[in-house]
């Protein structure tokens, strides 16, 4: 494949992300008898448009984004307007779109495992000859690492990164019998050992044959590597860490799966490659979804608890359209905000 034909899956892939999210709230908001004013996929002037018997459905001409339209920030008489379902109901149907696009990242990760023969583990199964660390008040054979210094062990590299990234002194947890054992201020330095190029912690990681329950797991695990990732990113973001150039939108994503296809050896590595990016850009999105930031889902869940604790406290039910100014003036900032990005996106293109 050229880059432009993994450019041309990337967009189409792009479109697949927005459209599960969007059908999740299509779907519960349906579930739930509300109704739904139109369903599209894409942004700007209408390539297709067909409509049912009370929702339009259309294909838009610009492939990145879509909507669910519910009337969300109008005042209504109609039952079955989202304004006038249960607090609990509206929840569940903006939760639903980043649900569904968790859930698809979760799905693809289990898809590209299904062939693997073994996956790595962080139990010790075996130590170096002379290691200082195997006591009876420190590591032993069949020590299943669970923490270090706070964070939790998902993946095996997890294992060599924090200790990597730590000062020699670790507050460590491993799964040992079935319990959690704790190991305070436990210090472990890389050694030299005798038939090795440099030097090394001096135990041995081991692996798990695939089965079910296995890769279930490790598909999960996966995903919950994935949310840290995108946590740590946010934290250097607003630590000044990394800036406003360093974050890519979605002209920045296509070009980075194109590039992934690209770098890759074969058709089939660049396929697999693709769709592990996929699935890391699926969880990003329900995460960066559910921050309670105006315009976004979670924005929305956060401003719907605010007005349900104001309507309790006041006994009066509030009109939504001062929470659609809010959001409106969120949708101004995010628009803003993702045109910088654009920009910053366009101009790599240019200048790499």
């Amino acid at each position: 494949m050229t880059q432009a034909l993994y450019a041309i899956l990337a967009i189409l892939i792009f479109g697949l992300l927005v459209g599960i999210h969007e059908l999740g709230h299509f779907t519960v908001a349906k579930l739930f008898g509300v109704r739904v004013q139109e369903f599209a996929l894409g942004m700007g002037p209408a390539i297709w448009k067909k409509q049912g018997r009370e929702t339009l459905y259309a294909l838009r001409a610009v492939p990145f984004g879509g909507y669910c339209m519910m009337g969300e920030d109008e005042a209504s008489d109609d039952p079955r307007a989202f304004p006038n379902q249960a607090p609990w109901k509206r929840a569940l149907i903006l939760f639903a779109g980043a649900f569904m696009n968790f859930l698809l990242g979760l799905f693809i990760v289990i898809i590209l495992y299904t062939g693997a023969y073994a996956f790595r583990t962080s139990e010790i199964v075996d130590f170096m000859p002379g290691c200082p660390y195997e006591s009876a008040e420190g590591l032993h054979k069949g020590d299943r690492f669970y923490k270090i210094d706070g964070r939790r062990i998902f993946m095996q590299f997890d294992v060599d990164d924090f200790l990597a990234q730590g000062d020699g002194v670790y507050d460590i947890v491993v799964l040992r019998d079935g319990k959690k054992v704790t190991l305070r201020d436990f210090s472990m330095q890389p050694l030299p050992y005798e038939g090795q190029s440099q030097n090394m912690y001096g135990f041995y990681l081991g692996y798990e044959l695939n089965a079910p329950g296995v890769l279930l797991r490790n598909a999960w695990e996966t995903c919950m590597e994935f949310g840290r990732w995108i946590f740590m990113g946010l934290s250097e973001l607003i630590h000044g860490k990394v800036g406003m150039e360093q974050v890519s939108g979605p002209v920045g994503i296509v070009d980075i799966m194109a590039e992934t296809g690209e770098a890759a050896e074969t058709a089939g590595a660049a396929l697999y490659d693709i769709f592990y990016l996929t699935s890391f850009i699926a969880v990003n999105l329900a995460i960066m979804n559910l921050l309670p930031l105006p315009a976004l889902d979670g924005g929305r869940i956060f401003l719907l608890i605010v007005t349900w604790l104001i309507e309790s406290v006041t006994h009066k039910k509030l009109n939504p359209k001062y929470e659609g100014y809010i959001h409106a003036a969120g949708m101004v900032l995010l628009l803003g905000l993702m045109a910088v990005i654009m920009f910053h996106d366009i101009l790599r293109l240019f200048t790499k």
